[in-house]
């Protein structure tokens, strides 16, 4: 007779290449010997069979895998998570000492959490949450200046347009991160709406406007004549300067038009507008002499001490109060720029204030 253990022996270890044809195969060799062991040996050598029979096939009829079939939680401490059926059955093979030390010590260990750096500046849930680069800022604010003398009420008269009534003021909070000066004129043919800012990081002037029919043109332009302060007849100082736009259409386009800002004095400017059609040159289309008005605009070579806005440093001709304290805003832009966010506007007064300490207000 052939006993259980050397049937077992005389099996081997399977090869490695073809793993679970071995295993079946021997399977089905243990199981003839098996049968015919428990015929002649009768119940107590049976169940004697049995626990030998078990012993020496591993106590599993599950073919050992190859270092290739292995799945990757077996082969890396970092263990992807596992399914209920597979925890249990890790758990019994490390009753069985099916595990080595080390791996049951790695499978006991909780997964590592991972932490992303915070984002600082990033958008959130609000309106606008990115941080404001106040340097950005300060510099399109100081191009702008310059131009305050645009701000206020004027009356308009145009050859080929009826009388325009354009108001000039200030707008930080449309884009906080871009003001600018906008231009509102209700009966303006050729400009009914405009917005006036400067492109940092081009170095140029950049005017949008929106004629009577709708359409909106962009412009992108530069001083053709630098900025003047000059002595008029009355000895005050009066501001010149010519800023010449051209249209950058989109698409190419059958007409190309020229814009150009042409400030004769404090209380005048005159917007001359010039299109090209096809190769040819440009051609004169209109010109609108505008004239301040109500009170003239002065002009002051140093500053306007207690008057000065707080928001542009222009002339204040609007008091606003904050905590019992009155400032001064020039335009009904910058009073509602002030209204948004005192504290801001607060602060940078402070920093003027630490740059130069003879400035009381």
């Amino acid at each position: 007779m052939i006993s259980i253990p050397a049937v077992v022996q005389r099996m081997g270890r399977p090869e490695p290449g073809n793993v679970q044809l071995t295993a079946n195969v021997h399977l089905r060799g243990a199981k003839v010997v098996f049968n015919q062991f428990v015929q002649r040996a009768g119940l107590y050598g049976t169940l004697a069979a049995s626990l030998l029979f078990l012993s020496a096939c591993g106590g599993s009829t599950k073919p050992p895998m190859s270092t290739a079939q292995a799945p990757a939680s077996q082969m890396s401490p970092v263990q992807a998570t596992p399914s209920p059926a597979a925890t249990q059955g890790e758990t019994n093979a490390a009753a069985t000492n099916s595990q080595t030390p080390a791996a049951s010590q790695a499978s006991a260990t909780p997964p590592r959490k991972r932490f992303q750096p915070i984002q600082l500046g990033a958008i959130g849930s609000g309106t606008d949450s990115e941080t404001i680069d106040e340097s950005k800022i300060d510099s399109v604010m100081d191009a702008l200046k310059p131009l305050q003398v645009l701000l206020g009420r004027w009356k308009g008269n145009a050859r080929k347009a009826l009388l325009d009534q354009p108001e000039w003021m200030w707008d930080l909070t449309t884009d906080p991160k871009q003001p600018a000066l906008v231009i509102k004129s209700p009966n303006g043919k050729y400009i009914r709406e405009g917005r006036l800012t400067f492109l940092v990081k081009d170095q140029s002037y950049q005017l949008t406007t929106t004629d009577a029919d709708g359409v909106t043109r962009n412009w992108l332009g530069s001083f053709t004549k630098e900025v003047q302060d000059v002595a008029g007849d009355d000895d005050k100082l009066q501001r010149t300067y010519k800023l010449e736009f051209v249209e950058k259409a989109a698409e190419p386009a059958d007409e190309i038009w020229k814009l150009a800002l042409s400030q004769q004095d404090n209380n005048r400017y005159l917007i001359e507008l010039d299109r090209q059609r096809g190769s040819g040159t440009y051609v004169r289309v209109d010109t609108i002499n505008t004239q301040r008005e109500g009170t003239s605009f002065a002009l002051n070579d140093s500053d306007y001490g207690e008057k000065e806005c707080i928001v542009s440093q222009g002339l204040g001709t609007t008091s606003v109060a904050y905590q019992g304290q009155t400032y001064w805003v020039c335009c009904s832009g910058c009073k509602s720029a002030f209204e948004a966010d005192p504290v801001r506007w607060l602060a940078k007064l402070a920093e003027r204030k630490k740059m130069d300490p003879a400035k009381t207000n």
